[in-house]
């Protein structure tokens, strides 16, 4: 295959009909694509109660191949009925996370034990009753429980509670693998973990940062946006180690012009090292100061910490910050020229920032290129990092962090007379670390691919294996399911978001609370995650204390609880009968006072050190095109123009240096571990010094290495040796 040369455009539009013919026709994909449920895939924030394909503006149609995919995958037949006793769990293993995703829905609950070779169907009534008795049998330390970010809000509201009332704090969610070092680095310098902004201001900007991140392939609906900031004359600076076609050009399928002549997103594209960062937003904030760009009246007014960022800046080298982040001085120049001139800023980033051992550092350092020149704290200006999962920020906002928010965590007791425990929760990855060294006996997953997530692929594939019981709430199978067998592994089959029985809401990136119908369930068998987590926590804990989980089935009662204890929430109490979605109250910031005891932004000097003092290779794992987090729909890569994943991409560069050909088959070896027959692929776009493989099948190569404060693994970064 050979790399595009733009994304979107007419492949999309042909690969709307292609998936249209896997689900019978092109009509039943659209009224599917159509319904009030919001988007099942990035946090961009689509549908609800505009109806699918609108954003929170009210613009029609913006559809992507992300939201296509989900749908598809959702109006899959069911799993065969002999699979499971065709398939052995060994043969199981052999298939690719493509083969698994596409075997079809689960609508069967299933058990594997230790010792077996495949798995069996159980009944919904032994299979509670199982899962209860386990957690009857353990204490409360022993267990932990996981949340994918594409539940409900009820449904993780529902959970986080049955886990504290059954007595721990070890709930966590996917974010610990992906942005919570944004959440921590957000909160510390201006007191909220979210987004400072809204849509509208993003499509008003006039300059768009765009760091560490490809939502041409991960969230293509914020092109159009993008698209909206070049029309009006903005300009977009992308910085990325790898050059991404999309975020070159890309071509707007709803937009004819765009369609047929394409645009031109990125005015200037950087390209530092993989780990650079910090050193590169460090030197762009010492040019700023230096030229005289920065808002003297902003920095003294509306932060703290000025006149100690101001030495700290006057002392850096700026020669040397260009070493460490491997671009030129010209570069810094040229960045700096574009922000200074600008009026509206916005900072928009992924994972590329977070994914790093200090990945708080970073999004810190971008708060601080932000408040020197006063682009947060005032409309069409601010911070947006792009989070994935369609409610990933909505089920941290009801709850689902291993220490509850203190207004959280008084209002429940309060309010309810609930005794919940103060032991301080583990987050994820000390979650996994518990069950590898034998004090973890319970895990329930709620939704997700918690194997494939992980860092290590051979640790977490012990970790869980050491488990007594693994419950997982899935839709279709994936890796995890057939790599992490605990000695009883669980799988409950439930339903996706537009078969829900009940309205349920989720949240966006831009902290907008929306309404999903639901609708009719596509196959017999499958219970409503809301249905499962009530008859759990019934069996476990009973209907006769505060709680009455038989009646916690209805998500009407569970938003009143949301409403009444989840700051910026209390709308959501009416909301399946007001139909009004709305904007959580207390997280834009239009005026620069921030919640933070001072109500001032905080600046952060920070010690920038060589991200690779042994100047080996740098490995960082990415998405493909053809996938969404741990989801692979496709085993090509479009945009790359990568026809296969058990690939590493090198610069030309690289190849000739290392005395390597290309296609020649090698193995990659880390502190982690090592993975043979890895082909080599010639790959101009990325910067020399650096190399890219694709996730989650490169995370045996990962080590556990994390940033301190956010406890985010460092899935990028990673020095790695090829051995011929």
């Amino acid at each position: 295959m050979k790399p595009v040369k733009s994304g979107g455009g007419w492949r999309a539009i042909l690969y709307t009909f292609s998936k249209s013919r896997e689900v019978g026709g092109l009509w039943k994909l659209w009224k599917a694509m159509r319904s009030r449920n919001s988007c099942k895939t990035c946090a961009l924030g689509m549908g609800g109660q505009k109806g699918g394909m609108v954003n929170e503006l009210g613009s029609f149609p913006e559809v992507c191949k992300k939201s296509l995919q989900a749908m598809a995958a959702d109006m899959q037949g069911a799993i065969p009925a002999d699979y499971f006793s065709t398939y052995s769990v060994a043969q199981m293993q052999q298939f690719s996370p493509r083969e698994l995703e596409h075997a079809g829905r689960l609508t069967s609950p299933m058990i594997y034990r230790a010792g077996d070779n495949y798995y069996q169907p159980i009944s919904w009534e032994e299979v509670f009753s199982k899962i209860a008795e386990k957690l009857k049998s353990l204490t409360p330390a022993e267990t932990f429980w996981y949340f994918s970010g594409r539940s409900s809000n009820e449904a993780g509201f529902l959970l986080q509670l049955f886990a504290r009332l059954y007595g721990t704090n070890n709930v966590n969610n996917c974010s610990y693998y992906c942005h919570q070092a944004s959440g921590v680095g957000l909160t510390n310098s201006f007191g909220s973990g979210t987004a400072t902004l809204l849509l509208e201001d993003v499509e008003h900007a006039d300059l768009v940062f765009i760091i560490g991140g490809n939502p041409s392939s991960n969230h293509p609906r914020l092109m159009s946006s993008l698209k909206h900031v070049r029309r009006r004359g903005g300009k977009i600076i992308v910085i990325n180690p790898v050059i991404e076609p999309g975020m070159v050009n890309f071509s707007v399928p709803s937009d004819p012009i765009s369609l047929l002549f394409g645009t031109k997103i990125a005015s200037l594209y950087v390209q530092p090292n993989i780990g650079g960062d910090l050193a590169l937003l460090t030197a762009i904030s010492k040019r700023i100061v230096e030229r005289g760009a920065h808002d003297e009246n902003f920095l003294n007014t509306a932060t703290e910490g000025w006149p100690d960022l101001r030495n700290h800046l006057a002392q850096q080298d700026l020669e040397e910050l260009c070493r460490l982040a491997g671009v030129t001085s010209d570069e810094i120049e040229q960045i700096t020229e574009i922000y200074a001139n600008s009026k509206n800023a916005v900072f928009c980033w992924t994972m590329g920032i977070t994914h790093h051992a200090n990945g708080v550092e970073n999004v810190e350092a971008i708060g601080n290129l932000a408040c020197l020149r006063g682009m947060v704290g005032k409309p069409h200006a601010g911070m947006l990092p792009i989070r994935g999962h369609s409610n990933v920020q909505g089920i941290g906002s009801v709850g689902v962090t291993p220490k509850l928010k203190e207004a959280i965590f008084e209002r429940l007791q309060s309010n309810y007379g609930l005794q919940l425990p103060t032991e301080t929760g583990l987050d994820t990855l000390a979650c996994m670390e518990e069950a590898h060294a034998g004090r973890m006996k319970f895990g329930l997953c709620l939704g997700g691919n918690l194997f494939g997530s992980n860092p290590d692929a051979t640790f977490a594939r012990e970790s869980l294996s050491k488990l007594e019981m693994l419950v997982t709430l899935s839709t279709t199978l994936n890796t995890g399911h057939a790599h992490a067998l605990a000695k009883e592994t669980i799988i409950l089959p439930v339903l996706a978001r537009d078969e829900e029985p009940q309205p349920t809401t989720q949240e966006s990136m831009f902290n907008y609370v929306r309404l999903s119908d639901g609708g009719p369930s596509r196959h017999q068998g499958p219970k409503s995650e809301i249905e499962v987590i009530s008859h759990l926590a019934s069996k476990v804990l009973g209907d006769e204390g505060p709680i009455h989980w038989s009646n916690m089935e209805q998500t009407g009662r569970i938003r009143e609880m949301i409403s009444t204890v989840i700051p910026g929430y209390q709308a959501v109490k009416e909301i399946d009968k007001t139909k009004k979605e709305f904007q959580i109250e207390g997280r834009t910031f239009h005026t620069p006072k921030f919640p933070t005891p001072s109500g001032k932004a905080k600046l952060h000097p920070h010690t920038v050190k060589s991200s690779n003092p042994d100047n080996q290779l740098q490995l960082m794992t990415v998405r493909s095109e053809g996938q969404f987090n741990t989801v692979v729909y496709e085993d090509y890569d479009l945009y790359r123009g990568v026809d296969r994943r058990d690939v590493v991409l090198l610069n030309p560069e690289d190849v000739t240096r290392l005395g390597l050909k290309a296609n020649q088959k090698v193995t990659i070896q880390s502190v982690a571990g090592a993975l043979k027959n890895i082909l080599v692929y010639e790959f101009p776009g990325i910067k020399a010094g650096n190399a890219l493989m694709y996730y989650p099948e490169a995370n045996i190569l990962v080590p556990r290495t994390r940033d301190p404060r956010s406890k985010t693994p460092a899935f990028k970064g990673i020095p790695i040796e090829i051995l011929a």
